[in-house]
Protein backbone atom coordinates (compact mmCIF):
# COMPACT_ATOMS: atom_id res chain seq x y z
CA UNK A 1 0.00 0.00 0.00
CA UNK A 2 1.47 3.38 -0.99
CA UNK A 3 1.67 6.29 1.45
CA UNK A 4 -1.32 8.15 -0.02
CA UNK A 5 -3.42 4.99 0.11
CA UNK A 6 -2.41 4.39 3.74
CA UNK A 7 -3.38 7.95 4.67
CA UNK A 8 -6.74 7.70 2.91
CA UNK A 9 -5.68 10.30 0.34
CA UNK A 10 -5.45 8.11 -2.75
CA UNK A 11 -6.93 9.78 -5.82
CA UNK A 12 -7.96 6.50 -7.41
CA UNK A 13 -10.16 3.76 -5.97
CA UNK A 14 -11.16 3.33 -2.34
CA UNK A 15 -8.46 3.23 0.32
CA UNK A 16 -8.14 -0.29 1.65
CA UNK A 17 -8.46 0.66 5.32
CA UNK A 18 -11.99 1.99 4.73
CA UNK A 19 -13.15 -1.54 3.86
CA UNK A 20 -12.43 -3.24 7.18
CA UNK A 21 -13.14 -2.80 10.91
CA UNK A 22 -12.96 -0.57 12.80
CA UNK A 23 -13.39 1.93 9.93
CA UNK A 24 -15.86 0.08 7.73
CA UNK A 25 -19.28 1.68 8.05
CA UNK A 26 -21.99 -0.81 8.97
CA UNK A 27 -24.97 -0.99 6.66
CA UNK A 28 -28.44 -0.70 8.21
CA UNK A 29 -29.33 -4.23 7.15
CA UNK A 30 -26.47 -5.60 9.23
CA UNK A 31 -28.48 -4.96 12.38
CA UNK A 32 -25.81 -3.10 14.35
CA UNK A 33 -27.23 -3.08 17.90
CA UNK A 34 -26.46 0.40 19.24
CA UNK A 35 -25.73 0.50 22.97
CA UNK A 36 -23.82 3.80 23.19
CA UNK A 37 -23.06 6.90 21.15
CA UNK A 38 -19.93 9.03 21.33
CA UNK A 39 -18.18 11.95 19.68
CA UNK A 40 -14.97 13.96 19.67
CA UNK A 41 -14.81 17.48 21.11
CA UNK A 42 -15.83 19.29 17.91
CA UNK A 43 -18.46 16.70 17.00
CA UNK A 44 -17.13 16.01 13.50
CA UNK A 45 -16.30 12.40 14.46
CA UNK A 46 -19.22 10.40 15.84
CA UNK A 47 -19.52 6.69 16.49
CA UNK A 48 -21.69 4.01 18.07
CA UNK A 49 -20.87 0.94 20.14
CA UNK A 50 -22.74 -2.36 20.06
CA UNK A 51 -21.15 -3.93 23.18
CA UNK A 52 -22.67 -2.99 26.54
CA UNK A 53 -19.63 -3.77 28.68
CA UNK A 54 -16.03 -3.36 27.51
CA UNK A 55 -13.78 -6.41 27.47
CA UNK A 56 -11.61 -4.59 29.99
CA UNK A 57 -11.03 -1.09 31.33
CA UNK A 58 -7.63 0.13 32.48
CA UNK A 59 -5.63 3.18 33.53
CA UNK A 60 -2.25 3.38 31.75
CA UNK A 61 0.59 5.41 33.26
CA UNK A 62 3.21 4.82 30.55
CA UNK A 63 5.19 7.87 29.44
CA UNK A 64 3.81 7.64 25.88
CA UNK A 65 0.23 7.96 27.14
CA UNK A 66 1.25 10.79 29.46
CA UNK A 67 2.79 12.73 26.57
CA UNK A 68 0.14 11.92 23.95
CA UNK A 69 -2.76 12.83 26.25
CA UNK A 70 -0.99 15.65 28.15
CA UNK A 71 -2.34 13.97 31.29
CA UNK A 72 -0.92 11.89 34.16
CA UNK A 73 -2.51 8.71 32.76
CA UNK A 74 -4.85 7.37 30.09
CA UNK A 75 -8.25 5.75 30.74
CA UNK A 76 -8.98 3.16 28.07
CA UNK A 77 -11.75 0.60 27.54
CA UNK A 78 -11.02 -2.38 25.30
CA UNK A 79 -13.39 -3.46 22.52
CA UNK A 80 -13.37 -5.67 19.45
CA UNK A 81 -12.94 -3.77 16.19
CA UNK A 82 -16.37 -5.00 15.07
CA UNK A 83 -17.99 -3.33 18.12
CA UNK A 84 -17.65 0.19 16.71
CA UNK A 85 -19.59 1.92 13.94
CA UNK A 86 -18.46 5.36 12.77
CA UNK A 87 -21.49 7.42 11.78
CA UNK A 88 -19.59 10.55 10.78
CA UNK A 89 -16.04 11.74 10.25
CA UNK A 90 -14.49 8.30 9.77
CA UNK A 91 -12.74 9.50 6.59
CA UNK A 92 -11.31 12.52 8.42
CA UNK A 93 -9.32 10.67 11.06
CA UNK A 94 -5.57 10.96 11.45
CA UNK A 95 -3.10 8.39 12.71
CA UNK A 96 0.14 8.46 14.61
CA UNK A 97 2.55 5.60 15.20
CA UNK A 98 4.43 6.57 18.41
CA UNK A 99 7.08 3.90 17.86
CA UNK A 100 8.31 5.17 14.50
CA UNK A 101 6.83 8.68 14.87
CA UNK A 102 4.98 8.14 11.61
CA UNK A 103 1.60 9.46 10.43
CA UNK A 104 1.01 6.48 8.16
CA UNK A 105 -1.61 3.92 9.14
CA UNK A 106 0.71 1.37 10.75
CA UNK A 107 -0.48 -0.77 13.65
CA UNK A 108 -0.49 -0.23 16.54
CA UNK A 109 -1.29 3.46 16.29
CA UNK A 110 -3.07 6.40 17.88
CA UNK A 111 -6.24 7.68 16.16
CA UNK A 112 -7.46 11.27 16.44
CA UNK A 113 -9.95 13.67 14.91
CA UNK A 114 -8.10 15.59 12.19
CA UNK A 115 -9.98 18.82 13.08
CA UNK A 116 -10.00 19.19 16.89
CA UNK A 117 -7.34 16.48 17.43
CA UNK A 118 -9.31 14.78 20.20
CA UNK A 119 -7.90 11.29 20.86
CA UNK A 120 -10.47 8.79 19.54
CA UNK A 121 -8.80 5.44 20.21
CA UNK A 122 -5.65 3.39 20.15
CA UNK A 123 -5.91 0.85 17.33
CA UNK A 124 -4.10 -2.41 17.96
CA UNK A 125 -3.66 -5.36 15.66
CA UNK A 126 -6.69 -7.18 17.07
CA UNK A 127 -8.45 -4.78 19.42
CA UNK A 128 -9.18 -1.09 19.93
CA UNK A 129 -8.79 0.95 23.12
CA UNK A 130 -11.52 3.55 23.30
CA UNK A 131 -11.58 6.53 25.64
CA UNK A 132 -14.72 6.44 27.85
CA UNK A 133 -14.68 10.21 28.38
CA UNK A 134 -15.98 10.52 24.79
CA UNK A 135 -18.84 8.06 25.31
CA UNK A 136 -22.27 9.24 26.46
CA UNK A 137 -22.70 7.15 29.61
CA UNK A 138 -26.17 8.25 30.71
CA UNK A 139 -26.81 6.00 33.72
CA UNK A 140 -24.88 4.98 36.83
CA UNK A 141 -25.13 1.37 35.63
CA UNK A 142 -23.38 2.20 32.38
CA UNK A 143 -20.71 4.23 34.19
CA UNK A 144 -20.06 1.30 36.52
CA UNK A 145 -19.47 -1.02 33.55
CA UNK A 146 -16.61 1.21 32.39
CA UNK A 147 -14.99 1.55 35.82
CA UNK A 148 -11.22 0.89 35.57
CA UNK A 149 -10.17 -2.54 36.84
CA UNK A 150 -6.44 -1.96 37.23
CA UNK A 151 -3.46 0.33 36.61
CA UNK A 152 -0.74 -0.45 34.04
CA UNK A 153 2.84 0.84 33.94
CA UNK A 154 2.33 2.21 37.44
CA UNK A 155 6.10 2.23 37.84
CA UNK A 156 6.16 5.20 35.42
CA UNK A 157 3.46 7.16 37.25
CA UNK A 158 3.77 10.86 37.98
CA UNK A 159 1.25 10.76 40.83
CA UNK A 160 0.02 8.16 43.33
CA UNK A 161 -3.55 6.85 43.03
CA UNK A 162 -4.36 5.05 46.32
CA UNK A 163 -7.64 3.51 45.10
CA UNK A 164 -6.99 -0.13 46.06
CA UNK A 165 -7.04 -1.35 42.44
CA UNK A 166 -4.35 -3.79 41.24
CA UNK A 167 -1.27 -1.86 40.10
CA UNK A 168 1.09 -3.48 37.60
CA UNK A 169 4.64 -2.25 37.02
CA UNK A 170 4.18 -2.91 33.29
CA UNK A 171 1.51 -4.70 31.28
CA UNK A 172 -1.37 -6.12 33.32
CA UNK A 173 -1.04 -9.80 34.24
CA UNK A 174 2.46 -9.77 32.74
CA UNK A 175 4.55 -7.81 35.26
CA UNK A 176 4.89 -7.27 39.00
CA UNK A 177 2.12 -6.02 41.27
CA UNK A 178 3.31 -3.00 43.23
CA UNK A 179 2.29 -0.32 45.72
CA UNK A 180 -1.18 -0.65 47.27
CA UNK A 181 -2.41 -3.57 45.15
CA UNK A 182 -4.94 -5.69 47.10
CA UNK A 183 -3.02 -8.24 49.22
CA UNK A 184 -5.19 -11.14 48.04
CA UNK A 185 -4.45 -10.20 44.42
CA UNK A 186 -0.72 -10.15 45.14
CA UNK A 187 -0.87 -13.57 46.83
CA UNK A 188 -2.85 -15.05 43.95
CA UNK A 189 -0.42 -13.66 41.40
CA UNK A 190 2.63 -14.94 43.33
CA UNK A 191 1.02 -18.39 43.69
CA UNK A 192 0.39 -18.64 39.94
CA UNK A 193 3.89 -17.44 39.13
CA UNK A 194 5.41 -20.04 41.47
CA UNK A 195 3.29 -22.79 39.87
CA UNK A 196 4.49 -21.75 36.42
CA UNK A 197 8.08 -21.67 37.68
CA UNK A 198 7.78 -25.22 39.06
CA UNK A 199 6.30 -26.46 35.79
CA UNK A 200 9.25 -24.99 33.88
CA UNK A 201 11.65 -26.76 36.23
CA UNK A 202 9.80 -30.04 35.75
CA UNK A 203 10.12 -29.67 31.98
CA UNK A 204 13.78 -28.74 32.29
CA UNK A 205 13.15 -25.32 30.77
CA UNK A 206 14.97 -23.48 33.58
CA UNK A 207 18.32 -25.22 33.10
Amino acid sequence: MDKNQARGESTTGISEWKQRPPYRVHENMEGFDVKYEANCHCGKVTYQLSRKEPLDSKLCHCTTCQTQHAAPFQWAAIFHKEDINFTNGHHDLEWYDPTEKSTEHKLPCKVRCSFCHSPIMDEGRNMILLFPSLIHLKTDEHKALFKPRCHMFYGQRVMDIPDGLPKWSGLSDDSDLIEDSPPEKVKEFERKREEERNKRFEKGENE
